[in-house]
């Protein structure tokens, strides 16, 4: 199918039809254990709850962030690009209109105006069933050598992948290590994000779905953001970028010609990779 015609009113930068895509939690959004502020509290940023869930707050944004988020929408095709499952990514209600694409369980839905592409999604599952070992044999080899004495919750998202909630401390320092080294040649890729272990199949990313969106938008200038190492596709699909001075990719020292390593961290992160989306956009 031939990529559309940008229509008029189009988002443009400088002449240029503009998209930028950006992971949310501790990219654009922060819990309040990652917020990260160090300045005194008369001197705290005024912040913005934009994640409900079971009736508390739970993730945030300063009101600067989302005031520019806003002004970035209005100038680019603005994707939310999650690992997040689509339950999860619709509690978010992030300022400004809804995005009318939307990249959830790291590429495993493509969002159009707020429903999965089915012809996407049937596409991911082939790919997955030929070129991967089948889900249900990563959950045994899991639990098979998960410890009770560490493992918090196992979890399955959309039935694509699976993860695990652990504790830090007493999780053995070469565990996640040997996990990918088991699950490299089953497909597999392996990746800790704070208190999460990921195991996720190689060929989902969000790049993916990320050209895809491109190709249907039309867009000539493609920005991302992100902080983990299921971001670093996304990162290396795109013509320029930003990472925040925390996450994996800042822990391991990930770097790329065209993405700029910020030294901010915590939610001061995602009001400087908004500005620097909006002085893209604006050319």
């Amino acid at each position: 199918m031939p990529a559309p015609t940008p229509t008029a009113g189009s988002p443009v930068a400088g002449g240029r039809h503009t998209l930028f895509a950006s992971d949310l939690d501790r990219t654009l959004i922060y819990s309040a254990a990652a917020l990260g502020l160090t300045v005194p509290d008369a001197q705290a940023p005024r912040l913005l709850c934009v994640e409900v869930y079971e009736s508390r707050p739970l993730s945030y944004m300063t009101e600067t962030a989302a005031r520019t988020l806003v002004e970035v929408a209005g100038r680019t095709d603005f994707v939310p690009a999650t690992t997040r499952t689509r339950e999860q990514y619709a509690r978010v209600r992030l300022p400004g209109p809804p995005p009318r694409f939307a990249i959830c369980a790291n590429g495993g839905h493509l969002l159009v105006d707020g429903e999965s592409d089915r012809d996407w999604h049937r596409e991911v599952r082939r790919s997955l069933s030929r070129d991967c070992a089948p889900l249900e044999e990563v959950r045994a080899h899991l639990r098979r050598t998960c410890d009770e004495r560490w493992l918090l919750k196992d979890r399955v998202a959309e039935d694509l992948f699976a993860y695990l909630v652990v504790d830090r401390e007493q999780l053995p320092p070469n565990w996640v290590k040997e996990l990918a080294v088991w699950a490299g040649p089953r497909g597999w890729s392996v990746s800790l994000q704070g208190r999460k272990i990921y195991a996720v199949p190689a060929p989902l990313t969000k790049s993916a779905a990320l050209r895809e969106v491109a190709r249907r938008t039309g867009a000539e200038t493609v920005a991302a953001a992100g902080d983990s190492l299921l971001d670093a596709d996304l990162l290396d699909a795109a013509d320029l970028g930003w990472r925040p001075g925390h996450g994996e990719l800042a822990d391991c020292g990930w770097q790329s010609e065209h993405i700029t390593a910020l030294d901010v961290r915590g939610v001061h992160a995602g009001e400087r990779i908004l500005a620097e989306a909006l002085r893209t956009a604006a050319g």
